[in-house]
């Protein structure tokens, strides 16, 4: 009779919409728990930027409102709380007490927790973006009791986090994403190598890529250019040659073989007498990309790389000005040159470089500057030896090796670097 009773009430279909309307509520609810709380904002703003057409659309719809993540978790919670609390309320008026709770179970972890959050792992931006209107209701409904629950989880938790990747991890991502990794990447052996390279230049020091200044090939100041000396410049195949003043290890600067063409073997003439171009020291420690950044300003592809000595660290307290401390070192070229150097380059009249034209030197083209550029330094890194001290490497500082923009491109792309010289002596 009960049942039949019932199933007779006049509110009976009504009920049971309300209980449907219940338990796709709550699915819904826990669905985009799942699928809006698992994206952070750093993922929606790479879909928004660089996704697909139909990706970039969804995340823009769905930025505004993760945007204040602890508000939206409340406000998720407490509508599915709400809807899973209230469904054992109106089975109760329909079936037994016994049916109600078993009912209300079942229908709750099946079609409210089970289904909707399978669902929203896979097409969760999808479904988000279409029920964002809807979301922002719900967040003013709940604004009352939401607002002040997530005020406290920011105090408590932080305002929110950025899901950034640390070097490592990025670098794990990068090698997972590319196509010999087996899951459906896009990029390629070469790509994901450039990108892994790029990001161990600030972990590699300019000990890792240069060359010991024992296999350094470098020519005297004293020497003359013979044709023995010719020869062996031109086997060696380098566009630029160290050049040292007394022993190997203390290089002064280094000459451009191009330079070199215009010289007869005959005439044997001396080193000093052509022209020689400062070199900057760097330490062994400074990160490849400082060294890289260096070699982007166009005083010189080659750097000799130094070492501090413990000589430093014996001397008195008072003679240092660090302290006692090691001292940086900078790669400086200016700071090397003589005053008068310095003050007659910036009174160096530019009409001798006649091959760059007037009309380029606008303000407005890019070719212009970067030819008054050349003009302004093209004898600024040039070594002044006529009358003056030949330099020499201070006491506290040992040269190791040479490193040159070779080097550091090698360690970029994590691959050696073969010019026609080089296959020549792999293929003899």
């Amino acid at each position: 009779m009960a049942v039949e009773y019932r199933c007779c009430h006049p509110d009976f279909f009504l009920r049971i919409l309300i209980v449907a309307f219940l338990v796709l509520f709550a699915g819904l609810m826990s669905g985009l728990t799942l699928g809006l709380m698992s994206m952070s904002i750093v993922d929606l703003e790479v879909l928004a930027k660089s996704g697909t057409p139909s990706d970039r659309k969804h995340a823009a719809k769905i930025l505004p409102v993760v945007k204040n993540q602890h508000l939206l978790l409340c406000t998720l919670l407490i509508c599915n709380a709400a809807a899973m609390e209230a469904l054992p309320i109106f089975l109760d008026s329909l079936v037994t007490a016994y049916g109600a709770i078993l009912i209300s179970v079942t229908l709750i972890l099946l079609f409210g927790e089970i289904i909707p959050q399978s669902v929203c792992s896979r097409y969760g931006l999808a479904i988000g973006a279409t029920v964002s209107p809807f979301v922002r209701v719900l967040v003013w409904v709940c604004f009352p009791v939401a607002y002040p629950i997530s005020k406290l989880l920011d105090f408590l938790l932080g305002h929110g986090h950025v899901a950034l990747f640390r070097r490592a991890e990025l670098k794990t991502l990068v090698s997972l994403h590319g196509n010999e990794a087996g899951k459906g990447g896009e990029l390629t052996h070469d790509e994901t190598t450039i990108i892994a390279g790029a990001l161990e230049l600030t972990e590699k020091t300019a000990s890792h890529a240069m060359t010991p200044i024992s296999e350094t090939f470098s020519i005297d100041i004293n020497a003359k250019l013979d044709r023995e000396l010719m020869n062996l410049i031109l086997e060696k195949g380098h566009s630029r040659v160290p050049v040292y003043y007394e022993q190997p290890t203390n290089i002064i600067g280094l000459i451009l073989v191009k330079n070199l063409l215009s010289i007869h073997p005959e005439d044997e003439v001396p080193v000093k007498s052509v022209t020689i171009r400062r070199i900057p020291r760097v330490p062994e420690t400074m990160p490849l990309y400082e060294i890289l950044n260096e070699f982007q300003k166009g005083h010189s592809h080659m750097a000799v790389v130094v070492r501090w000595s413990n000589k430093t660290s014996q001397e008195p307290a008072n003679s240092s000005p660090s302290n006692g401390t090691v001292r940086d070192v900078k790669v400086d070229i200016d700071g090397e040159r003589p005053q008068k150097e310095k003050i007659r380059k910036t009174k160096r009249s530019l009409q001798k470089w006649k091959s760059f034209p007037a009309s380029g030197m606008k303000k407005n083209n890019p070719v212009g500057s970067r030819s008054k550029k050349w003009s302004n330094y093209m004898y600024s890194d040039i070594l002044q030896i006529d009358g003056n001290p030949l330099p020499k490497l201070p006491e506290e500082e040992e040269a190791v090796g040479i490193i040159t923009m070779e080097d550091v491109i090698e360690e970029l792309l994590q691959e050696e670097i073969f010019d026609e010289t080089d296959h020549h002596f792999e293929h003899s």
